[in-house]
């Protein structure tokens, strides 16, 4: 990435932070909602070696239109039309009931662009690497494993894309499965 790019992603990084300083994650130690993208990022730079700053900008902001008062108009106005497009393809609808969310999740996965991919598998080999580590607070035993499950069932709508990440969801998935929880 040259200086620019770098600084197109400081930019989102700065943005998401605001849009999400009050939000805290379901885990038990509640942390700050920010580690998430972050740990995204972290997770496509580093483990799966994507260096593409639409799909890091978009992992930045993959959750602001969906869980802030952010409209997909903020991001195309302040980040361009192709990082937008990137946080449209992985934003559910929170109009619509939360199966029918997961459902879509799982019948879009394979429509989606390879950008919006690679952003949806990392989000859910953080989340289950995450939900392996520190369950979210009042979550059973039994809702953990429907979580694995169904991320799995999204995550093979995808397969082709990356294979690098593609092996670092299946080895949280096997971590899952290692510890009962699938």
């Amino acid at each position: 990435m040259d200086t620019e790019q770098v600084g197109h992603l400081l930019e989102a990084l700065v943005f998401a932070a605001d849009k999400h300083r009050d939000q805290r994650r379901k885990d038990q130690q509640a942390t700050p909602y920010i580690n998430h993208p972050i740990g995204l990022v972290s997770i496509l730079w580093h483990e799966a070696g994507i260096h593409d700053p639409i799909v890091l900008i978009a992992a930045l902001l993959h959750d602001t239109v969906e869980d802030t008062d952010t409209q997909f108009t903020d991001l195309s106005d302040r980040f361009g039309s192709e990082v937008e497009q990137v946080v449209r393809q992985v934003t559910d609808d929170k109009s619509l009931p939360k199966d029918v969310r997961k459902q879509l999740q799982i019948d879009h996965a394979a429509k989606v662009s390879d950008a919006a991919k690679l952003v949806k598998l990392a989000d859910k080999t953080y989340n289950l690497r995450d939900l392996v580590k520190s369950p979210p607070a009042g979550w059973s035993l039994e809702r953990q494993r429907a979580y694995c499950e169904w991320a799995k069932r999204v995550v093979d709508q995808m397969r082709g894309v990356h294979p690098t990440l593609e092996d670092l969801f299946d080895a949280a998935y096997a971590d899952a499965m290692a510890r009962n929880l699938v």
